[in-house]
Formats: C-alpha cells, sequence, structure tokens
C-alpha cells in the first residue's frame, strides 16, 4: 500500500468552551445525579489517503466523570468501511463502526484522552463521519447522564465458545520459553513486557505460550519444577494479563523429549507429566479466567501411528482434565483445550477427541488443531510449487471436517499453530511470495467462516523481536487485514519480460474473493482502463506499452511493481521482473556442491531429478519434483545454488543424475551430477 499523505485538518466534534463551562457548573453545584456525568469531544483526521482506501487516526477526550471502559461509535456517511483497527477493537459492521477498548487503554479520566486507528475503504466520497457517541452518548462537548452502560471492565466468559471467540486472533511466541538450552537459545531475545504490548496494539487478542519444562525439571519421584522456571513463565503471564491479552500455556517439546515414550515407558511418563502438570496447575489455580491450558504440543507416541496412538493421546489428555480440574481455586472451570493426535485434521483423529470431550459434558474444553497447509505445497515438493486446487482442497476438507466434528457441535476450535513450513525472513523462499499471500488469504477466510480462533506461528519470523517492528509490513497488513475482510489477488505476483525479447499483452485471472476490482496503480497514478489494461471478465490484460515503459531499461530483477486494489482489503502487488536464462558452471564438491549461478533475475520454481533409466533421483524417491531446502537451496544474492548433503548423500554412487532446473520466467536448465566415493562433480549441459 502507498497511500498518499493527507494533511487533512482535524475534525473536532464538541465545544471546549460548552464543556468547561459545564465542568465549572458540576464543580460549584454538585452532582444532580447518582449516575457518573458522560460528556466527550472527538479529534478525527485522515492522515493518508489513496484510490479506494485510507487511514485515520481518532482521539476521543473524556470529559466527564472517569470512564472504566469504552465504546465509542459512528456511522458512515458515504458507505466507508473500516477494514483494520488498532489500540481498539472494531466490533461492528456495515454502516456503523464501534471501537471498543482495550484492558491497558480502557480507563480514560477526565479530561484525558485515548487514540486509536483504522485503514479504511471507500468509493465516491470520503466524507468525515459525525455523531460520535461514547458508550452511547453524543460527543457535542457537553456533560450529562449516560444513556447506555458503558462496556469493558473484568472479562467473563459463559463457555469456552464465548472465550475462545475472544481470543481471536492470537499468535505464538515460539522458540523462546520453548527452546532447548535456555530462553535465548534459538536466537530470540528473552520476552519483554514491551513485546506483549507491541502484540496487543498491534491487534492481538491472545497469545500462546509454548513452553518446554523438561530441562527445568528434577529427577523422580518428584519430578519438582525448579522454582526460576516456573517463576519466570508466570511472570510473562502476568505482563499478558495486565496488558489485556489472553495466554495459554501448554507442555510443548516435551510431547516429543519424552512424552513420546509413553507406550514404552508407561508408568513413568505417566508419573512425570502427572507431576508436571499438579505443580503447574497449583501455581495458577487462583489466576483469572484469561489464562487458560493446553494437554500438550503434538502429541506423538513410538511405534504407534494412527489408530493406535489415540488411546494414549487420550490417557494424557484425561489425565490433564482431571488434575487440573481437582486442582480447586479457578481451575474448576478455567477453559482447557485438547489436541487431537498430532494435532491432525483427520476424521479419524477428530473423532476419538469429540468423543471424549462429550464425554466430560464440560462447557469449558476446546479442541485444538494445527495446520501448515496441504504438505507437498507447504515445502514444495513432488510438484507442487503453487497454491492450485489440490492444495485448497486440502484446506477447506481440513476445515470442514473439524467444524463438523467439533465446532457445529458446540466444541470450539484453536487452530493453535499455522503459517508455511520453514518460513524464514532470511534465505530463498521455500514457497512463492504471492502463493504464500494467497494461501494466509484463504486459510484466515475459511477460520473466520467456521468460527475458529488462529494461532499463528511466530518464532521471531515476523516480528523482529529486538526491534519490536514488523520484518514484512505488507505481508502483516495481508495477515491482519484478513482478521475482518477479504483481499484479491490475481494468478501471479511476477511478470517475466524476457530481457532482449519483444515485450506483447500479458494477461492474468482476477482473484475477486468477492470483492470489486477497482483498477490498477503505479505508485499514486491510476492506470487507464482501455489504454493501460483491458478487463473483460476475470481477464486482466497489461498492455505492452505500459509493460514496456514499467520495464525502464530493464535491468534484472524487479523493474517495477503496481497495485491491483479491491474494494476492501489490501491490495495486491504485481512486480515486473526482467530476466535473460540462468548460465550454471561447472562444480566439484565432497559431501554436497555449490554451484556457481548467473540467475539473471530469474528464480527457481522447482527441480526435477532423474538417473539415466528415468528413474526418480533423491531423498524424495517417490517423485521426480525434490524438495525445496532439502535438495536444492538457491543463494539468488550469493549466485549459487547448493546440491545439500541429503541430496547427494540419496544418491547412487556412479550413476549420473540429470537435475532440471524450472524457472519461474518458463525457462529450464539441465544439469549433470555424479558422486564418486567421496567427491561429487556437476556439469553444465
Amino acid at each position: 500500500m502507498s497511500p498518499t499523505t493527507v494533511h487533512r485538518r482535524r475534525r473536532r466534534l464538541g465545544a471546549i468552551a460548552t464543556a468547561a463551562v459545564a465542568a465549572m457548573t458540576a464543580g460549584l453545584f454538585g452532582a444532580v445525579s447518582a449516575q457518573a456525568a458522560q460528556g466527550c469531544e472527538v479529534d478525527y483526521e485522515v492522515t493518508g489517503e489513496w484510490p479506494g482506501g485510507f487511514i485515520a487516526d481518532v482521539q476521543v477526550t473524556n470529559l466527564g466523570d472517569p470512564v472504566d471502559g469504552w465504546s465509542l461509535e459512528w456511522d458512515w456517511p458515504d458507505g466507508q468501511r473500516v477494514t483494520s483497527m488498532w489500540n481498539a477493537k472494531h466490533t461492528a459492521s456495515g454502516e456503523t463502526a464501534e471501537a471498543e477498548s482495550y484492558g491497558y487503554n480502557a480507563k480514560i479520566a477526565t479530561g484525558d484522552s485515548a487514540s486509536f486507528g483504522f485503514t479504511g475503504s471507500w468509493s465516491g466520497e470520503n466524507t468525515d463521519p459525525t455523531g460520535f457517541r461514547l458508550n452511547g452518548r453524543l460527543c457535542d462537548g457537553t456533560t450529562g447522564e449516560p444513556t447506555e452502560t458503558p462496556t469493558g471492565g473484568p472479562q467473563e466468559w459463559d463457555n469456552a465458545t464465548e472465550q475462545v471467540a475472544a481470543m481471536e486472533p492470537s499468535t505464538n511466541i515460539g522458540n523462546t520459553l520453548d527452546a532447548l538450552g535456555g530462553e535465548t537459545a534459538w536466537g530470540n531475545p528473552m520476552i519483554t513486557e514491551e513485546l506483549l504490548q507491541t502484540y496487543k496494539a498491534e491487534g492481538y487478542n491472545s497469545i500462546r505460550l509454548p513452553v518446554t519444562w523438561d530441562e527445568f525439571t528434577g529427577p523422580a519421584p518428584d519430578y519438582t519444577i525448579a522454582p526460576e522456571r516456573m517463576e519466570r513463565v508466570a511472570q510473562v503471564v502476568d505482563w499478558a494479563l495486565e496488558n489485556d491479552l489472553q495466554v495459554m500455556i501448554n507442555l510443548h517439546h516435551d510431547s516429543w523429549m519424552w512424552l513420546d515414550e509413553l507406550p514404552n515407558d508407561h508408568d513413568n511418563v505417566m508419573a512425570k507429566f502427572e507431576a508436571m502438570w499438579t505443580q503447574i496447575a497449583e501455581r495458577f489455580k487462583d489466576y483469572p479466567d484469561g489464562l487458560s491450558f493446553e494437554s500438550n504440543n503434538e502429541p506423538q507416541f513410538v511405534g504407534k501411528e494412527g489408530d493406535a496412538g489415540d488411546p494414549y493421546n487420550e490417557e494424557l489428555n484425561r489425565a490433564f482434565y482431571d488434575i487440573v480440574r481437582g486442582s480447586g481455586g479457578n481451575n474448576a472451570d478455567r477453559l482447557l483445550v485438547l489436541p487431537t493426535l498430532n494435532t491432525n485434521a483427520a476424521q479419524e483423529r477428530l473423532d476419538p477427541v469429540k468423543a471424549m470431550i462429550d464425554s466430560l459434558d464440560d462447557d469449558m474444553v476446546a479442541a485444538t488443531i494445527h495446520y501448515y497447509g496441504f504438505w507437498p505445497f507447504s515445502v514444495n515438493v513432488a510438484g507442487f510449487p503453487t497454491y492450485e486446487a489440490q492444495s485448497q482442497a486440502d484446506l477447506a476438507g481440513s476445515f470442514q471436517r473439524t467444524h463438523d466434528t467439533f465446532t457445529a457441535n458446540g466444541i470450539p476450535v484453536i487452530v493453535g499453530e499455522w503459517a508455511i513450513l520453514n518460513y524464514g525472513y532470511t534465505g530463498p523462499e521455500v514457497v512463492e511470495y504471492g502463493e504464500m499471500l494467497k494461501f494466509f488469504e484463504d486459510l484466515q477466510f475459511q477460520a473466520r467462516q467456521y468460527h475458529f480462533t488462529t494461532m499463528i506461528w511466530d518464532a521471531g519470523q515476523f516480528l523482529n523481536r529486538n526491534t519490536l517492528q514488523w520484518r514484512d509490513q505488507y505481508l502483516f497488513d495481508r495477515i491482519s487485514s484478513s482478521w475482518t475482510t477479504r483481499s484479491g489477488s490475481t494468478s501471479f505476483d511476477r511478470i517475466y519480460l524476457e530481457k532482449a525479447g519483444t515485450i506483447g499483452d500479458v494477461s492474468q485471472t482476477l482473484n475477486r474473493n468477492g470483492l470489486e476490482f477497482e483498477g490498477l496503480w503505479d505508485g499514486d497514478a491510476q492506470l487507464v482502463e482501455g489504454t493501460d489494461y483491458t478487463l473483460s471478465g476475470d481477464t486482466l490484460t497489461v498492455k505492452a506499452a505500459t509493460l514496456t515503459r514499467l520495464a525502464g531499461d530493464r535491468a534484472y530483477g524487479t523493474n517495477a511493481t503496481i497495485e491491483a486494489r479491491f474494494s476492501a482489503g489490501v491490495p495486491w502487488r504485481i512486480n515486473i521482473v526482467s530476466f535473460d536464462q540462468p548460465v550454471l558452471s561447472d562444480a566439484t564438491g565432497t559431501t554436497s556442491l555449490v554451484i556457481p549461478t548467473q540467475f539473471k533475475g530469474d528464480h527457481i520454481e522447482q527441480m526435477e531429478a532423474h538417473y539415466a533409466d528415468g528413474s526418480n533421483a533423491g531423498p524424495a524417491s517417490w517423485t521426480p519434483y525434490q524438495e525445496s531446502n532439502v535438495s536444492w537451496l538457491p543463494n539468488y544474492s550469493g549466485g549459487t545454488i547448493t546440491v545439500p548433503e541429503a541430496f547427494v548423500n540419496a544418491i547412487r554412487d556412479g550413476e549420473p543424475v540429470t537435475i532440471t532446473y524450472h524457472f519461474w520466467g518458463g525457462d529450464s536448465v539441465d544439469y549433470t551430477v555424479v558422486k564418486n566415493g567421496g567427491t561429487v562433480t556437476g556439469t553444465a549441459s
């Protein structure tokens, strides 16, 4: 998004002089009602605007008695809509907008202010709204009795469905308290209150706090958790709750460190599990209901795959449930979260947990699954480099089954982890960027449709925990927008133009996602339909002359980025890329091979590998298309492609392997690799 800066005059509603007189009168003559006097004024300012979208800041000043919990409503005069909001919760739709306070900004003393901001959509006009109402009373600069009961204050939920809904959206703080070797051992700084405040300010309502306990647990028979570990977890929980974030804690990597041995060392594993949860339950039993417990993470059991693992998963879940419920205090009705085996959404994994929850007859229990996408797409293997029909069907089927099994029967669902496997902010794409955006958008849309709460897996790859800034602001804008609305896209986020070739018209398909297409923009300049591009149904065609202009001197790589804008959501970026066929050179290595490569503006789509007889070569022997990062690792800035050790170890000694690198620009380049003992050689075709 490239909004034009707007220096629009603030629109202030409510006369300061009138408010001052009212305040003086109240001070001289005293209160005339047992009810608190209410009064307010609002400063509304559009700070950025572009065709179809805008950013606004709002400041509400309390002129009446102190407020503890507030809701600010207004009506849109020209059909505008809020698309995302920060420092307040957007809780209305249609022609009425409503911003509701969080716990950290719920209190406004007399004369003090609270501020929040939002992005919005508009068409036609973008007239400032009028008629702001604070807790139901018109902000006209006067004070008087309230017309509605204020919102806010302590939050209580009547059942798990209500509480889980209030957790959305949510994020994991991964690779920290779950890291082996200490909180900072996996590259993240220690969790701070400022980190939690940042998540809250960016719109999150809860955190999942993965905790690995084993390294801080003493020997049998007591399995005592070190006090410093327990108190560090409690400190983070305290910070979260104080900043109006719900928090869910669990046993995390313990699941594969020792819990998975339950079938082989049953009594000792159960004793340790029960001892841990007994101590955790006792430490937190008096905490408010904003704290919830998850039995354990991704339960798995050695030698017990599929149906054979379900009884062990149920045994752990029942022990967890009985211990927490029997520990007293607020644990008697605290939200408890039970995972499926492997947190898998196959029907045969959902059914046993559904049956167990039914048997508990407890309306403060939720189920949890994880979802990282159709596996071949999420790791780019087996010829699935795009978010195509099979990947879409896998998501739709997983969420449909989960909804029909749990949500439709009154059991709320938490998608406790989701993202793309192996996504990182450094290194090459595992999944092409635009295809990942489509998957993220579709997942969040379907989760909203089915009323799931989603907890993105953030191990530091999204929010930089040192600077408290998003590593990719555009990516976060797309994610946060999808909490409330859809965003559109096109069939691909790159248009490849051969450097020396003749540029022709290029067509793409619009993915409207129920929205109206509003045009193409180059920065702040709107492209002209009929001249710069044409639209026929869902076919968007960018004209050759426009592409030629955008490509400029056609240097290798991205020459320009245009935006496809829709009636809601975040614009879709389309990169104009100039390229030539990549050139690979000969190489020699030992356990791996580093191929000098001139990429010339192009990127690898997928890698194919065959022996001379046509059979598949590589670790994924069931497919010719090998996995990204496992069998091919490009370094675009460094000009190399690494054939990793995993691939070299998997190929047969002395038999040449033809690797075909397929590139997004349409070229394919063959390269021959041969392993002979401790040497591997590569030859360009």
